[in-house]
């Protein structure tokens, strides 16, 4: 890809929130909350620019977790006081959903005027939706008839909002699904409320191709863990059947299936590794990981390649994974391992 070089150093788009944002949100005051917000994301791309980050989020600060943006922004969901098996709350669809407008777009927009760096948004992807809210037990109370209806229905909302998203000025947009490694293994996860034809086609339908500016990227995170062992043919559907530009993968442990992800990459697909672990403290040897890379150059051309962290920093605004300095330092391994691969080529 001709301009991959501008989104070199990546990271997913949860930030550890600053203690005055999460005591704006308790303090359940709305002006309070936006002034505070405005606040932490003008000094959170401050950050990140001082970090020679090559895109810039908003950290996810005004949303409770990853999947907030449609589930907070869409008609149709209810949350049910319940945890997923990840500790996430829980949602279910109880009608099938509906954009009463922008999701990201307008924040994006606003953060596009606050830098000249490529902007980047991060969204759920239509088949992890699908899949974690979808209860059949609604369908006789107008909840959504399948789950393919129901990630058909989402394919829509999420691929008109990557076209408003690029419309606003944003450069690289990523739909995270953490069930999908899951679906690759020697050993597939149940595929629970989608089915794996289900889930590639819904995916396939929110990215699908559109006339867009030049230097504009989707992509695409299939997890934050590689499986112990990848079943090459369901990979490669999975590759071959979501058209995104770039796809986000895990590459932190060292395995051997971390290395089999990016073999199985066709050609014309940029990547982005996952090479510092996000969940722990500990700085990774610089060495290490930069054999690690060397090997993953031996199969995919580097001009093709960015790094990043090997997940957000947060998983929910009040579970942070580590300490803002922690994050931090990562951030800063992230920019020293890019300029080792490529100099002051970002």
């Amino acid at each position: 890809m001709a301009d991959t070089f501008n989104y070199r150093i990546d990271h997913h788009g949860s930030l550890v929130r600053p203690a005055a944002l999460l005591a704006a949100r308790a303090a359940d005051d709305p002006a309070a909350l936006e002034k505070a917000e405005a606040e932490a994301v003008a000094a959170a791309v401050a950050d990140q620019r001082r970090l020679r980050c090559t895109v810039v989020t908003d950290g996810d600060f005004p949303r409770e977790d990853f999947r907030s943006a449609v589930l907070d922004g869409v008609r149709g969901f209810r949350r049910t006081g319940e945890e997923t098996p990840d500790g996430l709350p829980r949602w279910v669809a109880h009608s099938l959903p509906e954009a009463d407008g922008p999701l990201l777009a307008d924040r994006a927009g606003r953060l596009a005027e606050l830098t000249a760096i490529a902007p980047k948004a991060c969204l759920p992807s239509p088949a992890y939706l699908a899949a974690t809210t979808f209860d059949p037990g609604l369908a006789a109370s107008g909840g959504p008839a399948s789950a393919r209806e129901l990630g058909e229905a989402l394919a829509e909302i999420i691929h008109a909002e990557i076209e408003l998203l690029v419309s606003r000025g944003v450069r690289l947009i990523q739909l995270d699904n953490p069930l999908l490694l899951g679906h690759v293994s020697t050993d597939p996860a149940a595929p629970g409320a989608l089915s794996y034809e289900d889930t590639l086609a819904v995916e396939a339908s929110a990215v699908r191709a559109a006339e867009r500016p030049e230097g504009v990227r989707t992509g695409l995170c299939p997890g934050w863990r590689a499986p112990a062992e990848v079943d090459t043919a369901r990979l490669r559907r999975l590759y071959d059947g979501v058209p995104v530009d770039r796809w986000v993968l895990p590459y932190d442990q060292g395995t051997d299936a971390e290395l089999d992800l990016v073999r199985a990459l066709p050609e014309d697909r940029d990547v982005c590794l996952g090479v510092v672990d996000a969940t722990v403290p500990d700085l990774e040897d610089v060495d290490t990981v930069m054999s690690r890379i060397d090997a993953a150059a031996g199969l995919k051309d580097i001009e093709d390649m960015a790094v990043a962290p090997s997940r957000g920093f947060a998983a929910t605004a009040t579970r942070p994974l580590l300490t803002a300095e922690d994050q931090r330092r990562k951030l800063v391994l992230v920019e020293t391992l890019a300029r080792y691969c490529w100099g002051n080529e970002f």
